[in-house]
This record gives C-alpha cells, structure tokens and sequence, in this order.
C-alpha cells in the first residue's frame, strides 16, 4: 500500500475551508447589512395582534411565562400588540388612560382596570371608549415617551395618573423603557427644550454592533415570544399570574423620615421633581385636553403613622409635594385633580397606589362627572 493512500487529499482540505470562509463572511455580511439597515422597528410592527388574535388590552409587561407575557423595550411592538391600533369608529370618544402600576393593574384582570370602569356615553352618543396605556414603572419621562408614541392613534382626550415617586429630577432617566430608548428621549427632549443631561450615561446609545443580529439578538427572540404567547394569551385572557395571598402593603414603620436621599425634612422646589415634564406632556398633546390626577394614596394609621403616610412617603416630602403640584396646575391652568385621600385604606393592596377592583371602581365614578365635563365643553 502506498504512502499517498494514508493522507486526506489537500483539495478536500481546501474546498472545506472555502466553505468555512465563505460562510463566516456571509454571516458577517449579513450582520453589517442588517445592522446598516437598522430593521428592528419595522421586524416589531409586524404582529399577529389585532389580526389572527385579538389586541392586548395592556401593554406587554411581565416575565412569567405562564402568564404569557413579558416586558419589551420595543415602542413599536408593545404598541403593535395592543387593541389601541385599530381603527377608530365614528360614534368612538377615545381616551388614552397613562400612568403607573396603578393604572395597568396588578392585581387587577383586565376588565377590572380603572380604563374598562370608564363606562360613558356621552350627550352627543358617542360611547367612550378608555384605552389602559399604563405602564408598570414610575416615571414621568416614561410616561411621556409612551404618550408621545400614542399620539399617532387619534385621542379624544388624556387621562394622566401620577405619583410623587414618578417625579425625582435625577430618577428620570432610571425606567428600562427609558434607558433603552435613548434616541427618541434624546429627539423629544430637544424638540421640548427640557433642561436635562441628555449626556447622561443612562441612556443607552446603541453601537454599530448592537445594531447587528446578534446585538439584537434579545429583541429579537422577545419579538418572537410575543407573538408566540398571543395565542395562549387570547385563548386564556391571563395576562399577569394572580398569588392565592397578598402580602398586603404594611401600616406600621419605623421613625425614618427620609425620602429620595434627603434625609431631613425640607420644602421641596421645583428642582427636586419634573413638573417641566408633565407640562411637555401638554405640549406633546396640543389641543387634546389633558385630566392630570394624583392617585389615590394608602394612608395608614398605625404606627408612627403621624410620620409617614405610607411606606412610601414620609408627610412631610408628600405634603410639600402637594403644595408644589396645586400651584403649578393653577398657574399653567391644568385640568387637575387631587385624589389622594379619596379611597378608604382598606382598598389598597400590595402597594400605596394598586387599588383593589372595588377600590377601582370607586375611582372611576370620581372621575365621570369630570370626564363628562371636559368631552362635553367641546375644547378637544
């Protein structure tokens, strides 16, 4: 036998790494082309929401699978899935209900959110028609990112629940949504002349490599997931998971007094927190009217009770914060009201803001003469 038969043929050695190479340079090319043209928001407009399932009643949030759902950082795909993307009727008044946790509704289902108690008709028979736009973190700047995004879908008029923990100056740019969508925050705070460090390094500018398939990897599978999950989730109606027990928020604290890093009480100004947002929130609108509430609060009467409100806010920060919102609804004439003592403590859950449904319920009657004031004066 020959020394040639024992050795593989250096052209098949050679055809294998052409193939090798020319893969590799295929998926390189694949990924600079991919991420040249930059197509993840028109990859996350394409939903079988609202089409082969029906559109969510919430924004996606969450990350237990079996609640099919999960939380993306996508404007494009949270809107996309979303009932909010149909077309409007004609006999449709369409409210957009923004804010917090509060207003998506943990703990609530999906017809026991403050949006589906909002059951009006109104003069001229036009039904309205809420859409629960809330969204799970506090944050005013978020707020204003998903309003901004929403504009686009024709409101009758803007239902903004707030908080004193969504108002911090320096918190703003802390929410994922925020961070993850910096350029957009960076365009509508220029275009807004807020007054912000738009330098900071919490918004994340997204490289030339994240911009590739595999920097987009996770949005990408998060896409898939989601309209995976559509289907169990219109088979199921289960949006969040529902805990046989609650551990309700608690009524008893200790003498700490500090909120936000400030440790002893001061009045606040309005360099602590961002009215000016709220107020590019108006201008983001134009003339669609805006209610702006603060929500009800949990308001213990345990121990040390005189000190703190909640677990949340000591009452000397809640109250000065109070002073600071009335003056700026009277001086930039708003559509204010304050809540935040209309709903007994027993109506609160987990937290001093999520409402139990009758608490919910409660809430939504307090606001249906307003509502029905503001649609029927005609200033939209």
């Amino acid at each position: 036998m020959s020394e040639s038969t024992h050795l593989t043929p250096q052209p098949a050695k050679a055809s294998v790494l052409r193939i090798l190479l020319k893969a590799f340079l295929l998926f390189v090319a694949f990924n600079v082309v991919f991420a040249l043209l930059s197509p993840m928001p028109l990859i996350n407009s394409l939903t079988i929401y609202n089409g082969l399932v029906p559109g969510r009643t919430r924004l996606p949030f969450g990350e237990d699978a079996s609640a099919y759902n999960l939380s993306l950082n996508s404007l494009e795909a949270m809107f996309t899935s979303h009932e909010v993307t149909q077309p409007k009727h004609d006999d449709e008044y369409r409210v957009f209900v923004i804010g917090d946790s509060s207003v998506w509704g943990i703990l609530l289902k999906p017809d026991e959110t403050l949006a589906s108690e909002l059951k009006i008709v109104l003069d001229d028979g036009r039904t309205l028609q809420a859409y629960n736009l809330g969204h799970p973190v506090l944050s005013l700047t978020k707020d204003l990112l998903i309003l901004d995004y929403a504009m686009r879908y024709e409101p009758d008029m803007i239902i903004w629940l707030t908080t004193l923990r969504s108002f911090p100056r320096d918190k703003q740019f802390s929410a994922a949504l925020v961070q993850n969508n910096a350029p957009h925050v960076r365009r509508l705070f220029q275009d807004l002349e807020l007054d912000y460090d738009l330098a900071d390094p919490q918004l994340n500018d997204p490289t030339f490599f994240d911009r590739t398939i595999i920097g987009q990897r996770r949005p990408l599978a998060d896409w898939l997931r989601l309209q995976l999950y559509g289907v169990m989730w219109a088979s199921t109606g289960i949006d969040q998971t529902y805990p046989d027990e609650i551990d309700l928020r608690t009524g008893d604290f200790d003498t700490n007094i500090a909120w936000d890093e400030i440790t002893e009480p001061r009045q606040l100004t309005d360099a602590d927190l961002a009215f000016d947002v709220l107020e590019a929130g108006h201008r983001v609108a134009g003339e669609i009217p805006i209610l702006i509430i603060n929500e009800p609060i949990f308001i213990s009467k345990g121990e040390n009770s005189d000190l703190r409100y909640n677990l949340w806010y000591p009452r000397w920060a809640y109250d000065s914060y109070r002073q600071l919102y009335q003056a700026a609804a009277e001086n930039l004439n708003w559509h204010f009201l304050d809540l935040w003592n209309s709903i007994d403590s027993d109506e609160f859950t987990d937290s001093p803001v999520h409402l139990t449904p009758r608490g919910t319920q409660l809430l939504a009657e307090q606001l249906r003469d307003t509502i029905l004031t503001m649609a029927h004066e005609g200033i939209n």
